[in-house]
Protein backbone atom coordinates (compact mmCIF):
# COMPACT_ATOMS: atom_id res chain seq x y z
CA UNK A 1 0.00 0.00 0.00
CA UNK A 2 1.41 3.08 -0.53
CA UNK A 3 2.23 5.53 2.20
CA UNK A 4 -0.28 8.38 2.71
CA UNK A 5 0.28 11.84 2.26
CA UNK A 6 0.55 13.67 5.17
CA UNK A 7 -0.99 17.29 5.01
CA UNK A 8 -0.77 19.94 6.98
CA UNK A 9 -4.03 22.66 5.99
CA UNK A 10 -2.77 26.32 7.55
CA UNK A 11 -5.95 28.83 8.30
CA UNK A 12 -6.66 31.26 10.81
CA UNK A 13 -8.76 30.41 14.00
CA UNK A 14 -11.35 33.12 13.26
CA UNK A 15 -12.30 31.79 10.10
CA UNK A 16 -16.16 32.08 9.46
CA UNK A 17 -16.19 30.31 6.19
CA UNK A 18 -14.23 27.52 7.53
CA UNK A 19 -16.08 27.58 11.02
CA UNK A 20 -19.40 25.31 9.61
CA UNK A 21 -21.02 28.12 10.99
CA UNK A 22 -21.26 30.55 8.36
CA UNK A 23 -23.88 31.34 5.44
CA UNK A 24 -22.11 29.43 3.61
CA UNK A 25 -20.67 26.25 4.11
CA UNK A 26 -19.51 25.49 0.53
CA UNK A 27 -15.90 25.71 1.58
CA UNK A 28 -16.36 24.24 5.23
CA UNK A 29 -18.11 20.92 3.79
CA UNK A 30 -14.81 20.51 1.25
CA UNK A 31 -11.99 21.60 4.08
CA UNK A 32 -13.51 19.98 7.01
CA UNK A 33 -14.61 17.23 5.81
CA UNK A 34 -14.19 15.69 2.33
CA UNK A 35 -10.81 16.52 3.16
CA UNK A 36 -10.06 14.46 6.36
CA UNK A 37 -12.52 11.61 4.73
CA UNK A 38 -10.38 10.99 1.89
CA UNK A 39 -8.19 7.29 2.81
CA UNK A 40 -5.19 8.63 0.20
CA UNK A 41 -4.23 11.33 2.96
CA UNK A 42 -3.51 12.37 6.53
CA UNK A 43 -5.05 15.92 6.81
CA UNK A 44 -3.90 18.20 10.18
CA UNK A 45 -5.57 21.52 10.84
CA UNK A 46 -3.42 24.00 11.68
CA UNK A 47 -5.78 26.76 13.20
CA UNK A 48 -3.50 29.43 13.62
CA UNK A 49 -3.20 33.00 15.38
CA UNK A 50 -2.23 36.12 13.15
CA UNK A 51 1.59 34.95 13.06
CA UNK A 52 2.32 31.47 13.20
CA UNK A 53 5.63 29.73 12.88
CA UNK A 54 5.84 26.84 9.93
CA UNK A 55 9.18 25.47 11.52
CA UNK A 56 6.87 23.07 13.58
CA UNK A 57 5.95 21.59 10.21
CA UNK A 58 9.42 20.37 9.62
CA UNK A 59 10.15 16.84 8.76
CA UNK A 60 6.70 16.12 9.58
CA UNK A 61 4.70 16.90 6.15
CA UNK A 62 4.84 16.07 2.70
CA UNK A 63 2.29 19.23 1.66
CA UNK A 64 1.62 22.32 3.35
CA UNK A 65 -2.13 23.32 2.29
CA UNK A 66 -3.15 27.09 2.70
CA UNK A 67 -7.05 28.30 2.84
CA UNK A 68 -6.20 31.40 1.02
CA UNK A 69 -2.92 33.16 -0.70
CA UNK A 70 -3.77 36.13 0.79
CA UNK A 71 -4.34 37.39 4.77
CA UNK A 72 -8.07 36.83 4.66
CA UNK A 73 -8.80 34.32 7.32
CA UNK A 74 -4.89 33.34 6.98
CA UNK A 75 -2.44 34.09 9.49
CA UNK A 76 -0.78 37.80 8.46
CA UNK A 77 2.81 36.18 8.63
CA UNK A 78 3.99 32.30 8.01
CA UNK A 79 7.52 32.77 10.18
CA UNK A 80 10.10 29.85 8.94
CA UNK A 81 8.24 28.44 5.44
CA UNK A 82 10.83 29.98 3.28
CA UNK A 83 13.55 27.49 5.01
CA UNK A 84 10.93 24.40 4.53
CA UNK A 85 11.80 21.85 1.75
CA UNK A 86 7.76 21.40 1.85
CA UNK A 87 5.61 22.12 -1.24
CA UNK A 88 2.57 24.78 -0.74
CA UNK A 89 -0.26 24.82 -2.16
CA UNK A 90 -3.24 27.30 -1.98
CA UNK A 91 -6.81 28.00 -3.02
CA UNK A 92 -6.51 31.10 -5.15
CA UNK A 93 -8.58 34.31 -3.68
CA UNK A 94 -11.19 35.83 -5.80
CA UNK A 95 -10.52 37.60 -8.58
CA UNK A 96 -11.13 40.49 -7.03
CA UNK A 97 -8.60 40.26 -4.67
CA UNK A 98 -5.62 39.19 -7.14
CA UNK A 99 -3.16 42.00 -6.34
CA UNK A 100 -3.26 40.93 -2.75
CA UNK A 101 -2.34 37.58 -3.61
CA UNK A 102 0.26 38.28 -6.03
CA UNK A 103 2.20 39.73 -2.91
CA UNK A 104 2.27 36.77 -0.75
CA UNK A 105 2.80 34.39 -3.99
CA UNK A 106 6.87 34.56 -3.02
CA UNK A 107 6.45 35.14 1.16
CA UNK A 108 4.48 32.23 0.80
CA UNK A 109 6.39 30.31 -1.64
CA UNK A 110 3.60 28.71 -3.27
CA UNK A 111 4.38 26.34 -5.99
CA UNK A 112 0.58 25.62 -6.80
CA UNK A 113 -2.70 27.20 -7.10
CA UNK A 114 -6.51 25.33 -7.54
CA UNK A 115 -9.53 26.85 -7.34
CA UNK A 116 -13.39 26.48 -8.92
CA UNK A 117 -12.39 28.95 -11.86
CA UNK A 118 -11.49 27.70 -15.48
CA UNK A 119 -7.87 27.39 -15.89
CA UNK A 120 -7.63 30.64 -18.43
CA UNK A 121 -9.79 32.60 -16.58
CA UNK A 122 -7.38 32.30 -13.76
CA UNK A 123 -4.36 32.65 -15.64
CA UNK A 124 -5.94 36.07 -17.49
CA UNK A 125 -5.29 37.21 -13.70
CA UNK A 126 -2.30 35.26 -12.82
CA UNK A 127 1.31 34.95 -14.27
CA UNK A 128 1.23 31.99 -16.65
CA UNK A 129 4.29 30.28 -14.92
CA UNK A 130 2.24 30.11 -11.96
CA UNK A 131 1.06 26.30 -11.87
CA UNK A 132 -3.00 26.05 -11.41
CA UNK A 133 -5.83 23.49 -11.38
CA UNK A 134 -9.51 23.75 -11.63
CA UNK A 135 -11.22 21.70 -8.54
CA UNK A 136 -14.48 21.42 -8.42
CA UNK A 137 -15.54 21.95 -4.76
CA UNK A 138 -18.42 23.35 -2.73
CA UNK A 139 -21.19 20.15 -3.21
CA UNK A 140 -21.53 17.75 -0.41
CA UNK A 141 -24.01 14.63 -1.46
CA UNK A 142 -25.41 14.74 2.11
CA UNK A 143 -27.41 18.10 1.78
CA UNK A 144 -29.08 16.15 -1.51
CA UNK A 145 -30.57 13.09 -0.40
CA UNK A 146 -34.26 12.84 -0.86
CA UNK A 147 -35.11 15.83 -2.31
CA UNK A 148 -38.78 16.98 -2.94
CA UNK A 149 -39.89 15.36 -6.22
CA UNK A 150 -40.35 17.59 -8.79
CA UNK A 151 -44.26 17.28 -9.33
CA UNK A 152 -44.73 18.48 -5.90
CA UNK A 153 -42.65 21.85 -6.40
CA UNK A 154 -44.04 25.50 -6.76
CA UNK A 155 -44.25 25.78 -10.79
CA UNK A 156 -45.41 28.68 -12.40
CA UNK A 157 -42.20 30.45 -10.87
CA UNK A 158 -38.75 30.65 -10.90
CA UNK A 159 -36.38 31.12 -8.54
CA UNK A 160 -33.52 33.48 -8.56
CA UNK A 161 -31.16 33.47 -5.74
CA UNK A 162 -27.59 35.12 -4.24
CA UNK A 163 -26.05 38.31 -4.99
CA UNK A 164 -27.12 41.07 -7.51
CA UNK A 165 -26.03 44.39 -8.91
CA UNK A 166 -27.19 47.96 -8.96
CA UNK A 167 -28.50 49.69 -11.99
CA UNK A 168 -29.15 52.89 -9.97
CA UNK A 169 -26.67 55.39 -10.93
CA UNK A 170 -24.80 56.41 -8.34
CA UNK A 171 -23.92 52.74 -7.68
CA UNK A 172 -22.71 52.74 -11.09
CA UNK A 173 -20.69 55.68 -11.21
CA UNK A 174 -18.72 54.23 -8.10
CA UNK A 175 -18.50 50.67 -9.82
CA UNK A 176 -17.07 52.68 -12.41
CA UNK A 177 -14.94 54.36 -10.72
CA UNK A 178 -13.65 51.94 -8.07
CA UNK A 179 -13.09 48.47 -9.72
CA UNK A 180 -15.37 47.77 -12.54
CA UNK A 181 -14.27 44.29 -13.61
CA UNK A 182 -15.63 42.83 -10.32
CA UNK A 183 -18.94 44.50 -9.36
CA UNK A 184 -22.09 42.57 -8.75
CA UNK A 185 -23.29 44.16 -11.68
CA UNK A 186 -20.62 43.16 -14.16
CA UNK A 187 -20.57 40.16 -12.45
CA UNK A 188 -23.89 38.70 -12.37
CA UNK A 189 -25.27 40.83 -14.86
CA UNK A 190 -27.76 37.99 -15.86
CA UNK A 191 -29.19 37.26 -12.81
CA UNK A 192 -29.81 41.06 -12.06
CA UNK A 193 -32.05 41.37 -14.95
CA UNK A 194 -34.01 38.47 -14.44
CA UNK A 195 -35.20 39.93 -11.51
CA UNK A 196 -37.00 42.56 -13.51
CA UNK A 197 -39.46 39.47 -14.60
CA UNK A 198 -42.63 39.10 -12.98
CA UNK A 199 -42.32 35.60 -12.95
CA UNK A 200 -39.36 35.09 -11.38
CA UNK A 201 -38.95 35.04 -7.61
CA UNK A 202 -35.83 36.69 -5.96
CA UNK A 203 -34.22 35.59 -2.52
CA UNK A 204 -30.64 37.47 -1.49
CA UNK A 205 -28.24 36.15 0.18
CA UNK A 206 -28.93 36.57 3.83
CA UNK A 207 -31.97 38.10 4.15
CA UNK A 208 -34.04 34.45 4.80
CA UNK A 209 -33.56 31.65 6.66
CA UNK A 210 -32.26 29.06 4.23
CA UNK A 211 -28.26 29.66 5.29
CA UNK A 212 -25.64 27.78 6.77
CA UNK A 213 -26.70 23.89 5.36
CA UNK A 214 -30.46 24.65 4.10
CA UNK A 215 -30.09 26.45 1.24
CA UNK A 216 -30.67 22.74 -0.68
CA UNK A 217 -34.33 23.10 1.34
CA UNK A 218 -35.49 26.28 -0.42
CA UNK A 219 -34.09 24.90 -3.82
CA UNK A 220 -36.23 22.10 -3.70
CA UNK A 221 -39.88 24.01 -3.14
CA UNK A 222 -39.38 24.97 -6.64
CA UNK A 223 -38.78 22.92 -10.28
CA UNK A 224 -36.88 25.60 -11.54
CA UNK A 225 -33.65 28.02 -10.57
CA UNK A 226 -31.11 30.28 -12.31
CA UNK A 227 -27.08 29.70 -12.36
CA UNK A 228 -26.01 32.65 -13.55
CA UNK A 229 -22.62 33.98 -13.36
CA UNK A 230 -21.30 36.17 -16.34
CA UNK A 231 -17.38 35.88 -15.68
CA UNK A 232 -17.11 32.04 -14.33
CA UNK A 233 -19.29 29.47 -13.02
CA UNK A 234 -19.56 29.39 -9.34
CA UNK A 235 -21.14 26.54 -7.01
CA UNK A 236 -24.90 27.27 -7.82
CA UNK A 237 -23.68 25.14 -11.04
CA UNK A 238 -23.94 22.42 -9.08
CA UNK A 239 -26.00 23.41 -6.28
CA UNK A 240 -29.33 23.76 -8.51
CA UNK A 241 -28.96 20.95 -10.47
CA UNK A 242 -28.27 18.68 -6.91
CA UNK A 243 -31.55 19.71 -5.55
CA UNK A 244 -33.20 18.64 -8.03
CA UNK A 245 -33.87 21.75 -9.89
CA UNK A 246 -34.31 22.17 -13.77
CA UNK A 247 -31.78 24.40 -14.33
CA UNK A 248 -31.57 27.42 -16.19
CA UNK A 249 -27.51 27.98 -16.47
CA UNK A 250 -25.90 31.01 -18.25
CA UNK A 251 -23.08 29.45 -20.66
CA UNK A 252 -21.19 31.35 -22.68
CA UNK A 253 -17.75 31.97 -24.46
CA UNK A 254 -16.97 34.43 -22.14
CA UNK A 255 -17.99 32.76 -18.86
CA UNK A 256 -16.29 29.52 -20.10
CA UNK A 257 -18.88 27.42 -18.38
CA UNK A 258 -18.02 24.39 -21.22
CA UNK A 259 -14.26 24.33 -19.93
CA UNK A 260 -15.11 23.25 -16.52
CA UNK A 261 -18.21 21.76 -17.18
CA UNK A 262 -20.41 18.89 -19.01
CA UNK A 263 -23.55 20.01 -19.26
CA UNK A 264 -25.47 19.34 -22.12
CA UNK A 265 -28.48 21.92 -23.67
CA UNK A 266 -31.27 20.58 -22.90
CA UNK A 267 -30.40 17.51 -22.05
CA UNK A 268 -29.10 18.03 -18.31
CA UNK A 269 -29.65 21.83 -17.97
CA UNK A 270 -31.06 25.05 -20.44
CA UNK A 271 -28.25 27.01 -21.24
CA UNK A 272 -29.29 31.30 -21.25
CA UNK A 273 -27.40 34.01 -22.00
CA UNK A 274 -28.50 37.63 -22.51
CA UNK A 275 -30.37 37.50 -25.73
CA UNK A 276 -32.59 34.44 -25.00
CA UNK A 277 -33.34 34.21 -21.53
CA UNK A 278 -36.42 35.51 -21.44
CA UNK A 279 -37.36 33.11 -24.14
CA UNK A 280 -36.09 30.06 -22.46
CA UNK A 281 -38.05 31.00 -19.34
CA UNK A 282 -41.08 31.72 -21.52
CA UNK A 283 -40.94 28.28 -23.38
CA UNK A 284 -41.12 26.41 -20.27
CA UNK A 285 -43.62 28.23 -18.37
CA UNK A 286 -46.07 27.72 -21.10
CA UNK A 287 -45.66 24.45 -20.24
CA UNK A 288 -44.57 23.30 -17.38
CA UNK A 289 -46.65 20.27 -16.95
CA UNK A 290 -43.95 18.86 -19.99
CA UNK A 291 -42.60 15.66 -18.83
CA UNK A 292 -39.07 16.85 -20.75
CA UNK A 293 -38.30 19.72 -18.06
CA UNK A 294 -38.10 16.74 -15.23
CA UNK A 295 -36.08 14.30 -17.52
CA UNK A 296 -33.79 17.21 -18.18
CA UNK A 297 -33.15 18.27 -13.93
CA UNK A 298 -32.80 14.46 -13.45
CA UNK A 299 -29.61 14.29 -15.68
CA UNK A 300 -28.27 17.27 -14.44
CA UNK A 301 -28.69 16.02 -10.86
CA UNK A 302 -27.02 12.32 -11.61
CA UNK A 303 -24.19 14.54 -13.20
CA UNK A 304 -23.49 16.44 -10.48
CA UNK A 305 -23.68 14.30 -7.61
CA UNK A 306 -21.41 11.95 -9.99
CA UNK A 307 -18.91 14.62 -11.28
CA UNK A 308 -19.07 17.98 -8.92
CA UNK A 309 -19.20 16.68 -5.01
CA UNK A 310 -16.72 17.02 -2.64
CA UNK A 311 -15.08 13.80 -2.57
CA UNK A 312 -14.35 14.16 -6.48
CA UNK A 313 -12.82 17.39 -6.03
CA UNK A 314 -10.48 16.17 -3.07
CA UNK A 315 -9.09 13.68 -5.58
CA UNK A 316 -8.51 16.37 -7.90
CA UNK A 317 -6.91 18.36 -5.48
CA UNK A 318 -4.46 14.86 -4.36
CA UNK A 319 -3.39 14.99 -7.95
CA UNK A 320 -1.47 18.02 -7.30
CA UNK A 321 -0.09 16.46 -4.15
CA UNK A 322 0.80 13.59 -5.65
CA UNK A 323 2.45 15.61 -8.73
CA UNK A 324 4.71 17.63 -6.16
CA UNK A 325 5.87 14.94 -4.08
Amino acid sequence: MNRKIKVAFIYNKSSKFLSGKHYDNTYYHFFMKALQRNEKIIASNFPTDDIFDASILKDKFDIILLWQNFEFEMPKKILGIQELDIPVISKSNDPKDVKKGLKKNKEWKIDYYFNIFPESYFHELYPSNFKYKNVIMGLEPALYQNVKPFCDRIKNKILNTGNVGNFRILSRIRDKICNPKFTNLYGYYLRTISNQLPYVDYTSTLQHEYVNDKYPLLLQKYQTSIAASSDAPTPKYWEIPAAGCLTFMEITDFNRGKEILEFEDGESAIFINKNNYKEKFEEYLSDPDNKKWEKIAKKGREYVLKNCNNDKGVESLIEIMEELT
